[in-house]
């Protein structure tokens, strides 16, 4: 008689002495090169965040600091975590505290602010998805999945149109976060709950002429 596992292990061993040997290329037809007017990946990446039930808020440039700041406000947020790398100037008009993040700062220190500050990587129209990969920026993984509220900035420059389109502008060796509105789940008795496993309220700031 033989084991579960033996069995298993056995067909493994049978299907890896049918593998062929060596490097195997396995094509990958892609639908790429995909491009949008601005205003209408403006629009489509906007319609997919609400539809996520995001927060967005369109800006210039120069009035980053400015949105920030109201969505700050408006959030009652005293106390917020930035990433190192973040640019200081987008909370110049933020008149709370400001508490930027290292790696010995454990969880229940960063639970106790009011919400997190970041950049992002690339984003995706289509899918209304945000791409953030621990660059200075950004920071690590615990800062934007712990704090309650996360105010992600995201350039238009910076969003393609497709999800290959936005893959490619990512380096493979960095570790990605896919934020695709707050953090909810329906698995308990089918019901919408939110903040379960990350930011219960996600506020985008798109930069529009960057």
């Amino acid at each position: 008689m033989t084991t579960a596992r033996e069995t298993v292990l056995g067909r493994v061993r049978d299907a890896l002495a049918l593998a062929p040997v060596g490097e195997t290329s396995v094509p990958r037809g892609y639908r790429t090169g995909r491009t949008l007017p601005d205003e209408e990946r403006l629009a489509l990446f906007t319609d997919r965040l609400v539809d996520y039930k995001a927060q967005v808020h369109p800006c210039t440039a120069d009035r980053t600091a400015e949105v920030i700041a109201e969505v700050l406000r408006d959030r009652g947020a005293e106390r917020v975590g930035v990433p190192p790398g973040l640019d200081t100037g987008w909370l110049a008009a933020y008149d709370g505290e400001v508490q930027e993040d290292s790696a010995d700062i454990p969880a229940p220190r960063l639970d106790a602010l009011d919400g997190v500050v970041t950049a992002s990587a690339a984003g995706c129209a289509e899918t209304g998805t945000i791409f953030l990969d621990g660059s200075p920026d950004q920071g690590r993984r615990a800062l934007s999945l712990v704090p309650d509220l996360h105010v992600c900035v995201v350039d238009l420059s910076a969003v393609e149109v497709g999800v290959p389109e936005a893959v490619a502008r990512l380096v493979p060796e960095r570790p990605t976060t896919l934020i695709s509105g707050p953090s909810a789940t329906s698995d308990i008795e089918l019901e919408r709950v939110e903040g379960v496993h990350g930011p219960r309220t996600l506020a985008v700031v798109i930069r529009t002429d960057v």
